[in-house]
């Protein structure tokens, strides 16, 4: 398995912690560099955690790995989560999670040890949707990538694998409206989990929730500032949002998604692929589930060498 404190322990990279804003939100992030490759600019990755996630767990991992390669990586956490700033915490907004990471490619521009004209993405899980819609507009985006990518607004408004009913929206909706009406009327602030919190609550879920309460609530992975919890009254804005409407702005830049055949997020991938313009790829890794290929060596590896070459070759590195 690869866990975080055990990578940053043998990979040959060092680590920089950075600040950057994101408007009047302090973002902090690590910046990774390979030790055994020296150049005046690299080539940068700015990389996206999944969301319930913080920079210490998988994309931290990858954001090492992919440094050993020659990289220069950036990592941070989301706005409202982890060690970054925002008020009020454990927000999940999808305008920030978007405008965080251009922000990111807005700091890598002003380092005189990055190629502003080499700057990639990565993004995992729902920072995969995330990092499509920023790079949609942000031309300095030079190429992108997805790890496990999901649609966090269509997991939300239609359940994992689309299998909620309208009835269930529909209530689900109004009971997000009815919290927003009492918090708004002093009601404490109710929060809910990205995953569940016990093995009981993991009962009849799909695998990718389980192995998801496996991995941040039940592992190593567990972080101290990973807490499993966002604001219940705010996930309209959540609902709201698609990850997966103007794909096509894409176009001429080289995009690859990797995705494990036994996910059961696998359909976003190929849905985005379905509607990318070319040059793009999808990357099947046999085997690997969802949550899977964030920790386990074999799938994370195999990953992380396909992006190596995409990276390289895209960005002619």
């Amino acid at each position: 398995m690869l866990y975080y404190q055990d990578v940053i322990q043998t990979a040959e990279v060092t680590i920089e912690q950075v600040n950057f804003p994101n408007q009047q939100i302090n973002l902090v992030g690590n910046i990774f560099k390979p030790k055994k490759i020296f150049k005046d600019k690299y080539a940068a990755i700015v990389i996206g955690h999944p969301s319930g996630g913080v920079k210490e767990q998988t994309a931290g991992v990858y954001a090492a790995l992919l440094a050993e390669k020659g990289f220069l990586t950036l990592v941070f956490d989301a706005s409202y989560q982890g060690e970054s700033g925002g008020e009020p915490r454990y927000l999940e907004s999808p305008a920030a999670r978007i405008e965080n990471l251009r922000c990111a490619v807005d700091y890598l521009t002003t380092r005189s040890d990055v190629d502003a004209e080499k700057i990639a993405i990565l993004g995992m899980c729902a920072g995969g949707g995330f990092a499509i819609k920023a790079a949609e507009t942000d031309l300095r985006i030079k190429a992108i990538a997805t790890v496990s990518m999901a649609d966090l607004g269509d997991l939300f408004r239609n359940g994992l694998e689309r299998d909620m009913t309208d009835k269930a929206r529909q209530e689900f909706l109004s009971q997000i409206s009815a919290q927003r009406t009492r918090e708004a009327n002093g009601a404490p602030t109710l929060y809910v989990g990205y995953v569940p919190n016990s093995e009981e609550e993991t009962i009849g879920k799909k695998n990718d929730y389980r192995e998801g309460y496996e991995y941040y609530r039940n592992s190593p992975a567990k972080h101290e500032r990973s807490v499993n919890k966002m604001i219940f009254s705010r996930l309209d804005a959540v609902v709201n949002f698609t990850a997966l409407d103007h794909v096509k702005l894409l176009t001429s830049r080289p995009l690859l998604f990797i995705v494990g055949t036994k996910a059961n997020t696998k359909y976003f991938s190929e849905e985005a692929f379905n509607k990318a313009s070319k040059p793009k790829n999808i990357y099947w890794i046999d085997g690997a589930t969802h949550i899977q290929l964030y920790y386990v060596k074999k799938y994370v590896l195999e990953a992380v060498n396909e992006l190596e070459n995409f990276y390289h070759k895209n960005l002619g590195d």
